[in-house]
């Protein structure tokens, strides 16, 4: 188990580069600042996960009672909504300004990508990447509520 969580916790924070390097690099998505708000907050939220990945491993190793940064994860979990607000206020400027839509397109994506990580993470288990998850999943037929939800309400 330690090493799956060690896993989500490495690959979380191989993606933000590695989005980048294929997004602006490979597929040549123009910065613009749409798409500089949509990866920054997509990368803001694997960072995030992230750390809370690491910080379940700890509290697995000590056997604490729950991880340590609780009350920060509360506090991360009201200001990703101000994030997400004030993102899509420059995206949706960007969508009704720019004539390229590779100018705020993209951006929009990423955006919704960083919203529904932000829902995986505090509020519903949306990804199920293994073979236990999906047994539950099929077995009780409805979506649960994700581990940093369940240990932030303890």
């Amino acid at each position: 188990m330690l090493a799956r969580l060690r896993s989500l916790a490495v690959l979380e924070l191989v993606n933000i580069p590695l989005f980048a390097l294929v997004l602006f690099g490979g597929l040549l998505m123009p910065i613009s600042p749409a798409n500089l708000v949509g990866i920054s907050l997509f990368a803001l939220l694997l960072v995030q996960g992230s750390a809370y990945w690491w910080l379940k491993i700890r509290q697995l190793r000590t056997r604490a009672p729950r991880p340590a940064g609780m009350p920060v994860f509360r506090v991360l979990q009201r200001g990703n909504v101000a994030l997400f607000l004030l993102g899509g206020a420059v995206i949706l400027w960007a969508l009704t300004t720019d004539a390229r839509w590779t100018q705020a397109w993209p951006g929009l994506g990423l955006w919704l990508f960083a919203v529904l990580e932000h829902v995986n993470y505090f509020h519903i288990q949306l990804s199920h990447q293994n073979r236990p998850d999906l047994e539950r999943l099929w077995r009780t037929r409805r979506l649960h509520r994700s581990h940093l939800s369940r240990d932030m309400a303890r």
